[in-house]
């Protein structure tokens, strides 16, 4: 359903709701001013009897009940008077005389003649006699219903051009939303400009904000998907080729040394090949990733010990000694929050880098501070080029004996900041080696 039908359908709805609750409140009050108008008619004329009864003469007779013009509509009203015994004194009307409540005062509500009726009774001072004076309540309703059809009527025969012009004002009000959807249906898939939200009504801006920040979230996916699969492409295309020649090279191999020779080329482009693909993948998936989906209290030496044990056979291999120093007493690691898993990874990347470009027979060492988390080896300093080129995708220096395929940092770097971290290259202290150094943004 359209906005616009739901808009008229709530307002058809509200707006005979509202005049109801208003006739309503509008009766009420109209009945407690006629109520009001008649009760004070009602006493004035008992008072009026009773002062009259006060020079009554009684010897003379009892007072009968006097003539009226015909013009009158007296039907709804009555006069009744008694004595101290209960005997009739003054009646205006005959058959339907009011009844007597000696004990009576004030004003009571009784039905007379299966119809209802509100009698105001009054006492003479000396309890001589009883004045009674009724009025059917349906006269007042009458004049109640009246005065509000007077008032309603004219609102019923303006409602359908209320209506209209409620239609016409909804219609209007959401012309902007009529814009912005001929604005999206006009745009093409890779059209991710801002709407423009100045000019908009309050109410659909924040509509346009979180529009345009979504646009601005996938315009940048889309130009890190583009990047990625450029970069991809242009680095695959190289260990391809590399694999097709070493391929045709073992299958033209006539004696056995050189078929053994090709074969082991082959094998490690291979694994070359091997280790693209994961870091490619894993990448990837990195770079999908807008925020961590966990972050839980961080379990050091668990992470210490699976990174480490992960490098460990790169690390025998080339004769690296791995050692890991913790902060002296009483101070622990940093109180960081995250992912585990991708921490691990994280700490896997840095030392697998470390031991594949340090010194063979040297130590690379994993060092936890209260604020930081470092890995450092003794190779030469990087010259201030090559560092700030750290982190660059698919970049390796010339002269690498070590297979690689430039992606372990840009990994590392990558959940370093969906942890809210920094990672930093530096030589150490001394002007030796090279320190790959965690830290806090904060």
């Amino acid at each position: 359903m359209s906005l616009q039908r739901r808009l008229l359908i709530y307002l058809l709805i509200c707006a005979p709701l509202v005049w109801a609750a208003a006739a309503w409140v509008s009766s009420s009050r109209a009945r407690a001013e006629v109520n009001e108008l008649f009760d004070t008619e009602m006493i004035r004329l008992a008072l009026q009897v009773q002062a009259t009864l006060l020079g009554l003469d009684r010897t003379k007779g009892t007072p009968t009940s006097t003539a009226v013009s015909k013009e009158a509509d007296l039907e709804d009203l009555a006069i009744t008077v008694w004595d101290q015994q209960g005997k009739v004194l003054l009646a205006d009307r005959e058959g339907t005389q009011l009844p007597l409540l000696a004990d009576a005062v004030g004003f009571v509500e009784l039905s007379l003649q299966h119809q209802p009726w509100r009698v105001y009774y009054l006492q003479a001072p000396n309890r001589e006699w009883l004045v009674a004076a009724g009025q059917k309540i349906d006269e007042r309703d009458e004049l109640v219903w009246g005065l509000v059809e007077s008032q309603l009527l004219p609102w019923l025969l303006t409602l359908p051009v209320l209506l209209l012009a409620m239609a016409w004002a909804v219609r209007q009000a959401l012309s902007p939303m009529r814009a912005l959807t001929h604005e999206l249906q006009q745009r093409t898939a890779d059209d991710l400009q801002a709407i423009p939200s100045q000019q908009a009504p309050a109410e659909i801006q924040p509509l346009l904000q979180a529009m345009n920040g979504l646009f601005g979230r996938i315009d940048a996916t889309l130009a890190r998907e583009r990047r990625f699969t450029a970069d991809a492409a242009h680095e695959l295309r190289t260990p391809l080729a590399v694999l097709s020649a070493q391929w045709e090279v073992l299958q033209s191999a006539r004696t056995e040394p050189e078929r053994v020779q090709a074969a082991g080329k082959l094998s490690a482009g291979m694994q070359r090949m091997t280790r693209l693909v994961d870091q490619l993948l894993r990448l990837s998936r990195l770079e999908a990733t807008d925020g961590l989906t966990r972050a839980e209290p961080l379990d050091w030496r668990a992470l210490a010990e699976q990174s480490m044990s992960d490098t460990l056979a790169l690390a025998e291999r080339r004769q690296i000694d791995l050692a890991c120093e913790w902060p002296e007493q009483p101070h622990n690691p940093p109180d960081w929050q995250g992912d585990a898993h991708l921490l691990a990874v994280l700490l896997r990347n840095l030392l697998d880098n470390a031991v594949r470009y340090a010194p063979e027979g040297s130590t690379v060492t994993l060092r936890l501070t209260p604020s930081s988390v470092s890995v450092e080896n003794a190779g030469a300093p990087l010259p201030a080029e090559q560092l700030g080129r750290m982190g660059e995708r698919f970049y390796r220096p010339d002269g690498q004996a070590e297979l690689g395929s430039g992606l372990g940092v840009s990994i590392a770097q990558r959940i370093a900041a969906l942890h809210g971290l920094v990672l930093s290259y530096h030589p150490q202290a001394d002007g030796a080696g090279v320190v790959a150094e965690l830290t806090s943004v904060g």
